[in-house]
């Protein structure tokens, strides 16, 4: 338990900084702009596609609330940390790395902006790696479940003596 706590915790770490670093650059003003997908500053003030903006500067501590109560829970429910260890790195490793923003920037710096065929919204990494932590969690809860059920049902082999 201790190893996966430190992978998660060095998960986190990674994601926290490396994320940090790459939105400095764009707040220091760097921009590539190109046909499907531009490189440029958005600041959301909100959660995905700007949802709940009108919350302004409350966002951030409801927010840290959850993500508090995420970890309070997974410390009360270690198995439930055990399995999803990896993703839980990524996904709190983002979230907090964008409620970072939100105290020092007027919003969470995004920068990815697909814009080939139709708008889509403005991501950061931060988003991506949550994104990855979810699709973790779903592939070990459906996919690697469903294998282990497989498993299980099938008939044992007879034993020759």
């Amino acid at each position: 338990m201790r190893i996966k706590f430190l992978i998660s915790l060095s998960i986190f770490v990674v994601v926290f900084l490396i994320d940090q670093y790459i939105k400095m650059i764009f707040v220091d003003g760097f921009r590539l702009p190109g046909e499907c997908i531009s490189l440029v500053l958005a600041y959301n003030k909100g959660v995905a596609f700007s949802m709940f903006a009108f919350l302004e500067h409350n966002l951030k501590y409801i927010q840290i609330a959850m993500i508090t109560g995420i970890v309070v829970y997974l410390s009360i429910y270690k198995e439930l940390f055990s399995t999803y260890f990896v993703a839980i790195g990524l996904i709190i490793g983002g979230g907090v790395s964008n409620i970072y923003d939100r105290f020092h920037h007027i919003g969470v710096v995004d920068y990815v902006y697909w814009h080939c065929g139709f708008d889509f919204a403005i991501f950061n990494l931060a988003d991506a790696l949550i994104d990855l932590g979810i699709v973790i969690v779903l592939y070990q809860v459906y996919i690697q479940k469903d294998s282990k059920d497989e498993n299980e049902n099938k008939p044992k082999p007879k034993e020759t003596r």
